[in-house]
């Protein structure tokens, strides 16, 4: 028995031993896939019970939280029965993040004001979008380009207006400015086969012999339009390539009597542009009659038209009875000196106009004699271009009388002129008392290097006492 006691006292101290050990032993070290299980048994498959779902889409991903399935319940049934104001913010954001910007537009324009939205619509239908010119509002660029889209393709007598009609009530109260590129004109509707002698031949449409087609009528939204401020509109088909006729940019005498009938129907209106429109004195003339009470226009464009001198006299009697215009544009027209003349005899007494661009026209020194007459009684005028007009030595002579008396002018452009050399010392002399013309555009009038240096370092440096002073 003593040697039972023994053994067994032995063995208890060797257990002991190797406790201690491997007590004293860092734990082995695991890989991650050994960690997993250690920690998580049900990631062993040996383990776990496998689930065969029966939906395929099923996963072992987190439930979504019961908001998420709301939200997109409420996204997905946006048209049928749209929620928004009865949302809170931070679930409204949500909503707004993904609703289609596909959606009737009956339904978001009342509901939706969120400029994200607008700016997503905005971004998927164009690819240049540019908020400046619309108030920084993506709201408002896409409401005034959709309305513009319609009008332009809008075919009279074939396109159903319900779909205008409809736009405007939804986006009348946020449309400030409509720039129209083109209309099209009515389809004409040809039954009669034409024989070979009786067909029109290609020097017939160069001279616009052809049937007057008639666009699209703007007293239909312009009454509505409440808050509506520049109209600017092109007559004519852009990109018709081999399609091309005059009858496609020209403005009809009906075109003419309906757009004057709208503009005075407009009282708000403060810009009106009609560019490239062909137009000629007669039409001119309706549209300026029906502006010459106009309480709120500020610019009147007419560029690039067909204009001579009896619209110039017209133009003088809207200086004359107008009290809001600040700006006219007649460049690139037909104005002789007897249209600049009446013109010049309205500056006399006008105290409302700021800029007066007569550039690319053919008033000659008889005409620019007369507005530098004018200049020197007139006080408001703050620009004036004449480039482009067969001006000579004799214009020369009298603006260097204006830059030595007038006060008020600050940009003059008069490139493009014949001034010749004596002409340009002319103009050196008179600017020497000069102290408030900021810039004078002398490209291309022949005059002296030596003029041209001392006349742009005189304005240089009215420009930059003015700056100093401001």
């Amino acid at each position: 028995s003593s040697g039972i006691n023994a053994e067994n006292g032995e063995i208890q101290t060797l257990q002991h031993y190797y406790i201690q050990i491997n007590l004293s032993m860092e734990p082995p070290l695991l890989d991650e896939n050994e960690q997993n299980l250690f920690t998580n048994p049900a990631a062993d498959p040996r383990k776990m019970r496998r689930i065969i779902a029966e939906d395929p889409e099923w996963s072992l991903a987190t439930v979504p939280r019961l908001i998420d399935i709301c939200v997109k319940h409420i996204v997905g049934n946006f048209a049928d029965n749209p929620l928004l104001d009865e949302l809170k913010a931070k679930h409204k954001d949500k909503v707004l993040e993904s609703l289609g910007t596909d959606l009737p537009l009956k339904i978001t324009a009342p509901l939706v004001s969120d400029e994200g939205y607008w700016k997503r619509c905005c971004k998927a239908r164009w690819s240049v979008c540019d908020t400046d010119q619309y108030g920084n509002s993506w709201k408002r660029m896409f409401f005034e380009r959709n309305l513009e889209n319609l009008i332009e393709n809008f075919v009279p007598e074939a396109t159903d207006m319900t779909e205008i009609v409809e736009t405007l009530e939804l986006s009348k109260d946020f449309i400030k400015r409509l720039r129209i590129r083109q209309l099209l004109p009515q389809i004409k509707d040809i039954t009669v086969t034409l024989s070979p002698e009786e067909e029109i031949s290609d020097q017939g449409s160069d001279t616009g012999t052809d049937d007057t087609l008639d666009h699209f009528d703007f007293g239909a939204i312009i009454h509505k339009l409440h808050n509506l401020e520049e109209l600017s509109v092109t007559y004519g088909v852009r990109n018709c390539g081999m399609n091309f006729e005059w009858s496609l940019f020209e403005f009809t005498q009906k075109d003419c009597f309906l757009l004057a009938k709208a503009i005075k129907s407009c009282p708000h209106l403060q810009i009106l542009r009609l560019q490239r429109c062909q137009i000629e004195d007669d039409k001119a003339r309706l549209i300026i009659s029906n502006l010459l009470h106009h309480p709120g226009l500020k610019i009147l464009d007419l560029s690039h038209n067909k204009v001579g001198d009896r619209t110039g006299r017209a133009a003088g009697k809207l200086l004359s009875v107008n009290k809001t215009l600040s700006e006219l544009h007649l460049s690139d027209n037909q104005i002789k000196a007897e249209g600049a003349s009446a013109i010049a005899f309205a500056l006399k007494k006008n105290t409302t106009l700021e800029v007066l661009n007569l550039k690319l026209n053919r008033i000659s020194d008889e005409g620019g004699k007369n507005l530098c007459q004018a200049l020197l009684k007139n006080t408001t005028l703050l620009s004036i271009d004449l480039s482009s007009n067969g001006l000579g030595e004799q214009m020369a002579a009298a603006l260097a009388e204006v830059l030595s008396r007038n006060t008020s002018l600050r940009h003059i452009t008069i490139s493009c002129n014949k001034l010749g050399v004596a002409g340009g010392r002319v103009l050196q002399e008179g600017l020497e008392e000069n102290r408030v013309l900021e810039t004078f555009d002398l490209r291309l009038t022949e005059i002296s290097q030596q003029s041209e240096h001392s006349i742009m370092n005189v304005v240089k440096g009215n420009k930059e006492e003015l700056q100093s002073t401001a």
